[in-house]
């Protein structure tokens, strides 16, 4: 049975991402996959590394992640705000570093709600004078 020694929830949009920090050699699972797989790009998975090689922890821990919601680059924003919660919480020496790079700071810009009676959220219907 292996324990977690830190827990961390992240969000961003309307992704959730639930971390557990454990002992190991730097391995990230994300939903029951490698992080490396489930990443489409090199972008998103430097995103969700980034925590990690601020702090200098990349040999140190292995880190599970169950991520639901959102699209891709949402999931791994929200990944980057668990993980950096989560090594908070394992030493609190690491705090000034990540929130000096502003990544325990949960980014709270969301979708704008569409309004009644037009297209979208700032779209509306062509004006006619005549």
């Amino acid at each position: 049975m292996v324990k977690n020694i830190a827990v961390g929830t992240g969000r961003r949009k309307t992704a959730v991402a639930r971390v557990f920090v454990r002992e190991g050699s730097g391995k990230i699972v994300v939903n029951g996959k490698d992080a490396k797989d489930y990443f489409v790009t090199e972008e998103q998975l430097k995103v969700v590394q980034q925590p990690l090689q601020v702090t200098s922890c990349e040999s140190k821990y292995d880190i599970l992640i169950n991520v639901v919601g959102g699209g891709m680059n949402g999931q791994a924003a929200a990944c980057l705000h668990g993980i950096s919660r989560a090594l908070t919480q394992l030493d609190p020496d690491n705090r000034p570093a990540l929130k000096a790079n502003g990544y325990l700071t949960r980014d709270s810009r969301m979708v704008e709600r569409k309004k009644y009676g037009q297209k979208g959220a700032r779209r509306r219907f062509q004006f006619s004078k005549r």
